[in-house]
């Protein structure tokens, strides 16, 4: 399975943005998708995720704000991100799990300007 992220970039605060992140190769094995963030000197925190049955699952602090979602026909996750705040700034990456492992997208950054 490889990932392609992106749809980040710069954006006031109060904005909004969508990653989309985009699987391809061994798609058939994908169960849960999902999106984590690494903000400067901090860990790898996540932020939602998503079953192949639409079951979502959110970090508290994105809850009300953040929404995620997936087109299985696509093999893509979406993160639709508003009311987008300064702390909010990181690198996204997407993650794909199967069986076996779970893989990783190369991330993309979000930074939202005060």
């Amino acid at each position: 399975v490889q990932l392609q992220a992106s749809g980040g970039g710069l954006v006031q605060a109060g904005g909004s943005l969508r990653l989309p992140c985009a699987a391809s190769g061994s798609t058939l094995s994908i169960g849960r998708m999902g999106w984590y963030r690494q903000a400067p000197g901090l860990q790898r925190d996540i932020v939602a995720d998503i079953t192949t049955g639409g079951s979502t699952n959110y970090a508290d602090s994105m809850k009300g704000r953040f929404s995620i979602s997936r087109d299985n026909a696509k093999n893509t996750v979406y993160l639709q991100m508003n009311s987008l705040k300064p702390e909010d700034t990181a690198v996204y990456y997407c993650h794909a799990d199967t069986i076996l492992r779970r893989t990783w997208g190369q991330g993309t950054l979000v930074t939202v300007s005060s």
